[in-house]
């Protein structure tokens, strides 16, 4: 119903005013969430780690998660104590996947690497894990939460076929991969929180969808650097866009309008997950955080008129955190607001669109106890 909606006509994303103190990587905030983790890891036996005795292995999910996922790092920090780790392990686990078809040269290396995956995840389930730091987390992940695991398989399996480096026919293929590995992602996330709900895992499925267009979209300036082209090919015949413009970082109206066709899917798989804002448990939150960052890209690209190839989408933004942390720490878990009506104008929007709460420049109207609204940016 929702993703019938045209976009041009319901976008939601909106200007933002700027603040005067960005947050940075070495900020007194970042370090002190930082801090707060490792210091409130709980060993085994149940008593707590000192802060300097966390293990290795965590260490090394940690620096793994924090050089190559630095979101989703954040939304680890910010899930409750009792699933932080496990969700630094899922995370790391994910990205020992999704680093495997750049790091390696020939497509036989990286099938033999993603087998050693498939018999780790095996050997955790009978409790004997390999001694690897990523296999020893996640099976501790495993065994508190009891993660299910098929979907740790059908993450690797998905990530088997993208080594065959081709471009996706159309955006149903994307989509499909975006389910496959994305969505099964948070699915073992809201496991990790105690959630198995039929109505938090619709969300989730939309909401994975959307990570994973997001995250072809912007990985395409480093995709093209490399020579290599990933997006929709029946996009870009649709609108007479070849490759080759793609690798010259071609900034025409038709490569622009390719964006924002593929933009306008993930934007309409939010607006479904915001539909079961009703329906999904308030502690499924934490898992849905992700969404505060691809709200963030979309508006950024919205701004830049759909030019993927902008400088201003290739650096982080630095308010971000401050982001998540406030819809997290300041509007939740206790913390709601209603849209307030907001007025903008813009080449891809109607006039008085509805603005999201939680961002700047909303109009809030009340008070209500609605996690789950809140996470789903409603």
């Amino acid at each position: 119903m929702a993703a019938a909606v045209s976009f041009r006509r319901c976008c939601l994303w909106k200007n933002s005013r700027s603040l005067s103190a960005p947050l940075r990587g070495n900020s007194t905030g970042h370090r002190a969430l930082w801090r707060g983790f490792r210091s409130s890891v709980t060993r085994p036996d149940g008593h707590t780690w000192d802060r300097g005795e966390a293990p290795e292995n965590q260490d090394y999910c940690l620096q793994l998660v924090r050089s190559r996922d630095y979101e989703g790092l954040v939304c680890s920090l910010l899930f409750p104590e009792e699933a932080r780790r496990s969700s630094l392990a899922l995370r790391a686990f994910n990205v020992e996947l999704a680093q495997v078809k750049d790091s390696v040269s020939q497509k036989t290396i990286g099938l033999i690497r993603m087998q050693f995956w498939k018999t780790a995840v095996e050997e955790m389930y009978r409790d004997e894990p390999p001694k690897q730091p990523v296999s020893a987390e996640l099976w501790r992940a495993v065994r508190k939460h009891h993660l299910t695991k098929s979907w740790l398989l059908r993450i690797i399996r998905e990530r088997e076929k993208d080594l065959e480096d081709r471009a996706y026919r159309n955006l149903s293929e994307l989509e499909t991969y975006s389910e496959n590995t994305q969505s099964s992602l948070l699915y073992l996330l809201l496991e990790a929180v105690g959630i198995k709900d039929v109505h938090a895992d619709h969300a989730a499925s939309h909401i994975g969808k959307a990570q994973g267009i997001v995250t072809c979209l912007r990985a395409t300036p480093y995709h093209c650097s490399r020579r290599r082209v990933y997006l929709p090919m029946d996009l870009c015949l649709q609108h007479g866009v070849s490759q080759e413009q793609f690798l010259r970082f071609s900034r025409e109206q038709s490569v622009r309008d390719v964006v924002f066709d593929i933009a306008s899917q993930a934007h309409a798989h939010l607006q479904h997950a915001r539909s079961f804002r009703h329906n999904v448990p308030p502690h499924a939150a934490p898992a849905f955080l992700h969404t505060v960052s691809l709200e963030d890209y979309l508006q950024r690209l919205r701004r830049v008129d759909f030019d993927v190839f902008h400088p201003s989408l290739q650096k982080r933004n630095p308010l971000l955190a401050i982001r998540l942390v406030w819809r997290r720490e300041v509007y939740g878990p206790y913390l709601s607001v209603r849209v307030g009506r907001c007025s903008w104008r813009s080449r891809y929007s109607g006039e008085g669109e509805w603005a999201l709460p939680g961002d700047y420049g909303c109009v809030y109207v009340c008070n209500d106890v609605d996690v789950p609204s809140l996470f789903l940016g409603l």
